[in-house]
């Protein structure tokens, strides 16, 4: 084996409860359908990609789906299931609770039962919520519970609030930008500098945040913001941190791993809506990168990961 057992912060899991009630909406994930998955082929597919774990989550559009009091409900059911997931299987996966915003109250209260009772090793947020980006004001008691947990916080990107592109569904290159833009919100709005105990993980490298990580500073310093100079902005987009799902390529890791502060990338698949193909594809980008420094290949796919989810350590 090349490289140490990878935990994977970004792998998905389909609770059936979920799926059914997005097929009884119409409804998939921006315009990408809702694949099969279990158990079982997560791990058959881990055990094939050199994957110890995986750190599972459920994808866009998350549990908020229009109506409050569904929100809730499905939120508990999906949240109970990833949890009986990692109690079954010991050691191969992990859990990011999911939460109903754009409802604060009811996302702030699930988000302590998940992390206090069922002992989820996170949550996951979507870029937007239903619209509302995640710097919004009326999300601050959202933040401070998770603040006061130093709670990991997966990022995942959503449908952006505007028409796909014709023939193209979000993920293919909506999701991207949406990532940039959540990032970019939480930073200009100050979440990332008041709530420093919170780890946010970008997912797919960050959209383009690194590539145009210094565009947004300078801008900001010098046109959008001049009470914040340059190096401000750029502390705060540093505290982000990364995984590579689909983004461990000859052009995005150099950028990615130029930007990011030390132990701050993380491996990611995206499966199983990514498909194994595609994990290969760029789990050969990963394993043939030519510029990694002594330990860093190791940090990535695993020791990296290690510390933010230390009940993961082996």
């Amino acid at each position: 084996m090349p490289f140490p057992a990878r935990i994977d912060v970004h792998q998905h899991l389909v609770p059936p409860v979920w799926a059914k009630t997005l097929a009884a909406l119409g409804l998939d994930s921006g315009g990408w359908p809702i694949p099969h998955w279990s158990p079982e082929s997560a791990v058959a597919m881990m055990d094939q990609q050199q994957i110890a774990t995986g750190v599972l989550s459920v994808t866009a559009p998350g549990v908020h789906l229009g109506d409050e009091a569904q929100a809730r409900d499905l939120a508990r059911a999906v949240d109970e299931y990833g949890a009986e997931v990692v109690k079954d299987t010991p050691g191969r996966f992990g859990h990011f609770a999911s939460i109903p915003l754009p409802d604060v109250d009811a996302a702030a209260a699930e988000a302590v039962h998940a992390l206090d009772h069922l002992h989820a090793d996170g949550v996951v947020l979507m870029s937007n919520s239903r619209g509302r980006y995640l710097g919004d004001p009326d999300f601050e008691p959202l933040w401070a519970e998770l603040d006061r947990r130093s709670a990991n916080v997966f990022l995942h990107p959503a449908q952006p609030p505007m028409d796909l592109l014709p023939g193209t569904p979000a993920p293919l290159a909506d999701y991207v930008f949406d990532t940039t833009r959540s990032a970019l919100d939480l930073v200009l709005k100050g979440v990332m500098h008041r709530y420093p105990n919170v780890r946010v993980i970008l997912s797919h490298g960050g959209g383009f945040l690194p590539y145009a990580a210094y565009r947004f500073a300078g801008l900001t310093s010098t046109a959008v913001d001049r009470e914040r100079s340059a190096e401000d902005i750029l502390r705060d987009l540093k505290r982000f941190y990364f995984d590579t799902a689909l983004t461990a390529s000859p052009s995005a890791l150099p950028a990615l791993l130029a930007f990011a502060e030390p132990g701050h990338v993380l491996y990611g698949s995206d499966w199983p809506f990514a498909p194994h193909e595609a994990g290969s594809y760029y789990n050969h980008f990963l394993e043939t990168y030519p510029h990694f420094a002594a330990g860093q290949a190791e940090a990535v796919n695993r020791n990296n990961a290690e510390l933010l989810f230390p009940r993961l350590a082996r």
